[in-house]
């Protein structure tokens, strides 16, 4: 075989150069034979011989062997050393030229040609797209979605493309969309549906295509699926409902198209997703909430399903998850609620309703998604909402969890979340009888801690809060402010110059509250303050400079 393969070799060159077609296809047949017997050994004499530099002036879309060379390469190039010598060779440029032809077998094997050479390299592929295949295989697609193999292979490319991020752009200038929409209802086969899925997921991720497939009707789509497989215990039904439930979700992701399908709350889209909370799947309870969180991202539609009845099914979902519940179930609900509880208004319809309660049940999870979202929820639960803060701010429990999850060290937006909460309960209730229950909780550190956190917003929380127990109830907190070092943390955030204004005065309020206690006013004056303060009297901020002269006279008067 290998002296037979190296006269072929020696001949294609020989009727290369001839252009003689009919002694050009014997060698190429003969190419492909001794491919399909031994793949590797073939191409390796195949890079030797120098034909793949012949090969890019022979692909010329009037040529009659083009389609069998376009088939030579997408043989050879399924070996990975073979890839780099194909783009030397300049096979690239022509093959795309290529998938302009008329001709359903070049137009399959140029792309199955192309997708080998660029298989697994961002970098090529990115040179694909910026000469431009995607409009042309869009285009493909459309023309010839009755031949099995062209579509398959459009879709394999597609799925390749799609995970770049330069190729969102391009798709979204074409018909993509309504292509993909199109040929998903006319599939019956599980194998050819999940092929789509995996173009359509990486597609859904670009908001312009989002709306472009919800108006192209692929919603419908999917609910149709999820309708027909729901009862199913079929292994392939399972992951059909699970993709189709989960694209939808990602459907909602965009601004405009969750606007779309909300239609004022009256649409079909948002009632069956409704219909999801009380099932008894979980993959439909779990898209079902996430889906309202989604919905529940424009304060109008968190307000219109908060006054129909959203919170009740939520609420109910949450108490059949408390004994070993379904975590993701737990952390979409309660992300559904968090969002429902921005705007005002809805805080007290949802307190009412026994949200707190609900939410309460889950103190004693160990899973930091569950613990992050939970805390997020009572936040905003009681934002500006004095008697549910006060009311939170005396469970013992709840503030010892806190406190506990103030230390999760592994965890960073458990820990931000649990001082927030800590600080929000002070600030909103302003209660004497919640600043003992944190003090003997031991919060104060906590809080101390967070004065010094690189967020502005999270640093002015705690001086607000600390400020409040500094004025309410300084005598219970004293001993843990002392040995939390307020005082030196509070000095280095007065002589820090990168310091926000409203840092800097919460930082002169706070200090003046804490001259109420012999000790901490005695760490003040050995810190000299004065020197920093009255630098803070030119400040260019106006209330700084304002707080700069109150604070100095008060230091002065009692120094």
């Amino acid at each position: 075989m290998a002296d037979n393969l190296s006269d072929t070799l020696k001949k294609l060159k020989i009727t290369a150069v001839d252009r003689t077609e009919d002694s050009l296809e014997g060698c190429l047949d003969c190419l492909l034979q001794a491919l399909a017997q031994n793949n590797m050994e073939t191409s390796e004499k195949i890079q030797g011989s120098g034909i793949l530099q012949l090969f890019a002036s022979l692909l010329i879309p009037q040529s009659s062997c083009s389609a069998k060379i376009a088939n030579i390469i997408a043989e050879v190039a399924k070996n990975e050393f073979m890839r780099i010598p194909c783009v030397d060779a300049g096979l690239i440029s022509p093959l795309v030229q290529l998938l302009n032809s008329k001709d359903q077998e070049v137009l399959l094997q140029t792309g199955r040609a192309l997708g080998n050479i660029c298989y697994d390299s961002h970098s090529l592929q990115a040179q694909l797209i910026n000469m431009g295949v995607i409009p042309t295989l869009v285009k493909l697609l459309g023309i010839h979605c009755q031949n099995a193999a062209l579509t398959e292979m459009c879709l394999v490319a597609f799925g390749n493309l799609a995970e770049l991020e330069s190729s969102k752009e391009q798709f979204a200038s074409t018909n993509i969309a309504e292509e993909l929409v199109k040929l998903f209802k006319k599939q019956i086969e599980h194998d050819k549906r999940e092929m789509i899925f995996e173009v359509l997921a990486p597609l859904a991720e670009n908001d312009a295509i989002k709306l472009q497939l919800v108006e192209a009707g692929l919603v419908e789509c999917l609910l149709e699926i999820v309708q027909q497989k729901v009862d199913s215990d079929k292994e392939d039904d399972i992951a059909e409902l699970k993709t189709a439930s989960d694209l939808m979700v990602l459907l909602l992701l965009g601004d405009e198209s969750m606007q779309k399908l909300f239609e004022g709350g009256k649409g079909n889209v948002f009632q069956r997703v409704l219909s999801w909370i009380p099932s008894n799947n979980h993959q439909l309870q779990l898209a079902g909430a996430l889906a309202i969180a989604n919905f529940a991202r424009n304060d109008g539609n968190c307000i219109h399903m908060v006054d129909n009845g959203i919170v009740e099914k939520l609420t109910d979902l949450l108490d059949r998850h408390v004994e070993d519940g379904n975590v993701t179930v737990q952390h979409a609900a309660l992300s559904a609620l968090r969002n429902l509880a921005i705007p005002v208004v809805n805080k007290a319809k949802m307190l009412s309703a026994g949200v707190t309660e609900a939410v309460l049940k889950f103190l004693k999870s160990e899973m930091p998604p569950v613990q992050f979202k939970l805390l997020g929820t009572l936040r905003m639960l009681i934002d500006a909402q004095a008697e549910a803060a006060e009311q939170l701010g005396k469970n013992v429990k709840l503030v010892e969890r806190l406190v506990e999850w103030c230390e999760a060290k592994d965890h960073a937006g458990v820990m931000g979340e649990s001082n927030r909460l800590l600080s929000a309960l002070i600030r909103h209730s302003k209660s004497k009888d919640v600043i003992k229950t944190i003090v003997q909780s031991g919060g104060i550190k906590h809080l101390v801690t967070m004065a010094t956190s690189e967020h502005v917003i999270m640093q002015n929380e705690a001086l607000v809060a600390l400020a409040l127990i500094a004025a309410l109830e300084l005598g219970t907190a004293e001993k843990d402010i002392e040995s939390a070092k307020l005082v030196q943390i509070l000095h280095k955030l007065l002589a820090d110059e990168r310091s926000a204004p409203e840092i800097k005065y919460n930082s002169m309020v706070l200090i003046c509250a804490l001259m109420g206690s012999e000790s901490l006013h005695k760490e003040v004056q050995d810190l000299a303050f004065l020197d920093v303060v009255s630098k803070l009297r030119s400040h260019e901020n106006k209330s700084v400079a304002q707080q700069a002269s109150l604070t100095e006279q008060r230091l002065t008067v009692e120094s």
